[in-house]
């Protein structure tokens, strides 16, 4: 089933233009926020899969236990190893606020982990981007960390949840939708019972979905849009991907898909573009978009590495993935790769 191309079209006026008019972080400037002591890869994989698909900054927020490793994979990424166990989360409100402010979207769950400290911290990220009206996306354990405190992103039409099989299941249970609810239905039912977050759930297809109610007039203050403002929609990504699962592919997701929802953002505030195309759909856009050059870029690693593919093995692999959807003009990859567009 083909993603329609009234969605496609309006994915490309969000991409930023490749036409010298843009300066330094008006394609992006995004912040992952995990990495704890055991935990070091995933940060890494969602924020320089941010910088590979085109964002202009990339900032890890994580634990000092977690930031010598993540410095020592690549001088690209910006590290704050600000998230420490001997701080409060009050303490810790004042550098987080002022960092936030510097960005257009926040990552959270990444090498997140569940102790204490770093779940605390991450509610008042995550507290503190809905302030300020910040695209959110949560992954890996942030579904975790939600499910535990549903009020935390309940009502919040800005943020992309992206769970896999055991965690929208987990999901499912949490909101308590009815098990008997066929299954290709179920993440509308959640993305309703959360409030109109957008769901992505991961599967054999990717299915994406919204499913708003009407907006009282708290929800519209709340998500800068009109009050009584509604939206009920399903996409079905089933671009070919490869045939081989591994640790690390779902942070690859969560950092394309970040990088196009700080791009919405940009969008938003004009940096680019006529302003046409609403906020409301911003996160779907950018779920689909994402789901797109994931799944493609899965594909085109695999056919080279085979069983052996490393999630490490994607990250060359995103530009190709985006020429092949997007083209090579200014508003797709802007340079010609070896195997052209698809």
């Amino acid at each position: 089933m083909p993603v329609p191309k009234q969605i496609l079209s309006q994915i490309k006026a969000i991409i930023p233009p490749l036409n010298g008019s843009l300066h330094k972080g008006q394609s992006g400037r995004v912040g992952v926020l995990g990495g704890a002591l055991d935990y070091t890869g995933a940060p890494f994989f969602a924020s320089i899969s941010a910088l590979r698909i085109g964002a202009d900054l990339s900032h890890v927020i994580c634990s000092p236990t977690a930031a010598g490793a993540i410095k020592s994979y690549s001088p690209d990424l910006i590290v704050h190893p600000i998230l420490r166990e001997d701080k409060t989360s009050e303490e810790l409100r004042s550098t987080l606020d002022s960092l936030l402010s510097r960005l257009h979207v926040l990552i959270v769950g990444p090498g997140l982990g569940r102790e204490d400290y770093m779940i605390s911290h991450a509610k008042l990220a995550v507290t503190i981007a809905k302030e300020r009206g910040m695209y959110v996306v949560l992954d890996a354990d942030a579904l975790w960390m939600i499910g535990q405190d549903l009020a935390l992103i309940r009502g919040y039409r800005r943020a992309v949840l992206t769970p896999n099989v055991m965690e929208f299941k987990r999901l499912s249970e949490n909101v308590d939708i009815d098990p008997n609810i066929p299954p290709e239905e179920r993440a509308m039912h959640v993305s309703r019972a959360l409030g109109g977050v957008t769901v992505l759930e991961k599967g054999g297809s990717d299915i994406i979905c919204t499913n708003t109610g009407e907006a009282s007039k708290e929800q519209a203050q709340l998500n800068k849009i009109a009050e009584g403002e509604s939206t009920e929609e399903r996409v079905v990504v089933d671009v070919p991907g490869g045939l081989k699962r591994c640790g690390g592919q779902g942070d690859i997701l969560s950092g394309t898909v970040g990088t196009i929802m700080a791009w919405g953002k940009c969008y938003e505030t004009g940096d680019f573009g006529d302003g046409s195309i609403p906020p409301s759909r911003i996160p779907l856009l950018a779920a689909v978009a994402g789901s797109m050059v994931t799944r493609t870029a899965s594909r085109r690693a695999f056919n080279k590495q085979g069983r052996g593919l490393v999630t490490q093995d994607m990250i060359p692999e995103i530009g190709g993935a985006f020429a092949e959807i997007f083209g090579e003009g200014e508003k797709g990859w802007g340079v010609s790769t070896p195997e052209g567009k698809l």
